[in-house]
């Protein structure tokens, strides 16, 4: 591809997409800045790897609209744009080959159950299990060895990978992606009590409600309601290795990192960002536009959108950041008391002793 259909391609999402340099150049595909070769296309979106668009071999640098390229080699050519990170995205989609997770059509080992509704071009895997009644939308494809239970139904061009469980009643949306091994409706952790310390099981006999445009990662799981429905809105993002538990409600275009942990009957608002390894106990909310820093512990709901919370119990960043100032400096504090403690007991040794000499005088 040459360096101006790029800038052509890029200019459907950009109103502004200035080149500077030749635009006749073969672009062969992406590459990182710091070992780029010629013929390969880079960016610079972040100020500290600003050091390499002197030195990079790569032939195109996309970068921000007010970057200064006059001082740079002949051999690299430059598109500038305003979100140099976002264009470069566009740019990977692309470069990029769709992978074959399935071959088309329904493979010959696959099992397909009774009044399966399956659309038009739709994949189906070696080994995988499709229950009764189950929906599978148009363009779908369902790697190999993955189950879907009975009354399962999918969106429209929905992918899930190899190993995907998705237990009874599961609704997709359309454009879901969901990573290998991942369990979608499983129990909810739901036991009562006992007077003699055993556990009676509560019946989930609730479902999980997945909407359009949701990415799930591999190796998580998302539990399925006590009653009702666990719902991950619309553009929802996970990252790998995540728990979600029973009634929980994630609200659209949510990023959640790695490792967290959310309890059952939490409700998340819209465009918020949880960090990787929080925690979230059961049964509270955070307004739209809330951040969670890594390893946060959140234990009560949260009332003002847009905060930022860290530490455990989780609370508004900056409280958290001047607690651990002070904990920093609780060595430092102990040392000058440990010091005033001394200097008092010599004082208060020599004051006992000129008492003692005034005494023994009278």
């Amino acid at each position: 591809m040459k360096i101006h259909e790029i800038q052509a391609y890029l200019e459907q999402y950009f109103e502004n997409v200035e080149l500077v340099g030749s635009g006749d150049v073969t672009i062969d595909g992406p590459a990182k800045i710091e070992n780029a070769t010629k013929g390969t296309v880079s960016f610079v979106a972040n100020e500290k790897y600003s050091r390499f668009v002197g030195t990079t071999k790569a032939s195109l640098l996309i970068v921000g609209e007010e970057t200064n390229t006059s001082q740079y080699n002949d051999h690299l050519n430059f598109l500038k744009v305003k979100d140099p990170y976002t264009a470069f995205v566009f740019v990977l989609q692309k470069y990029t080959r769709p992978r074959l997770i399935a071959a088309p059509g329904v493979a010959s080992s696959a099992v397909i159950g009774e009044h399966v509704e399956l659309g038009e071009n739709v994949s189906i895997g070696e080994h995988t299990v499709i229950g009764d009644e189950c929906v599978i939308g148009d363009n779908t494809v369902i790697g190999s060895n993955s189950v879907l239970m009975a009354h399962v139904r999918t969106g429209r061009d929905c992918t899930l990978f190899p190993h995907v469980v998705c237990y009874n009643g599961i609704i997709l949306g359309d454009r879901v992606t969901i990573h290998s091994g991942t369990v979608v409706g499983a129990d909810g952790f739901g036991f009562a009590p006992q007077p003699d310390g055993s556990y009676i099981k509560i019946p989930q006999m609730g479902i999980v409600e997945i909407d359009d445009d949701v990415e799930i990662g591999a190796n998580n799981t998302i539990d399925r309601a006590t009653m009702g429905s666990t719902v991950i809105e619309k553009g929802v993002k996970i990252d790998n290795l995540v728990q979600i538990g029973h009634n929980c409600t994630i609200g659209e275009n949510t990023v959640i990192v790695s490792q967290a942990g959310i309890s059952g009957s939490v409700s998340v608002g819209k465009h918020c960002m949880i960090g990787g390894q929080a925690g979230f106990s059961g049964h509270l909310s955070l307004p739209d536009r809330t951040r969670v820093s890594a390893r946060a512990g959140v234990t009560k709901s949260a009332a003002k959108p847009g905060q930022t919370l860290g530490g455990f119990p989780a609370q508004p960043l900056r409280d958290q950041l001047r607690q651990e100032a002070l904990l920093r400096g609780l060595d430092k504090m102990k040392r000058k008391l440990d010091a005033l403690e001394e200097e008092f007991n010599k004082s208060q040794s020599s004051k006992d002793q000129k008492s003692k000499r005034v005494t023994s005088k009278r």
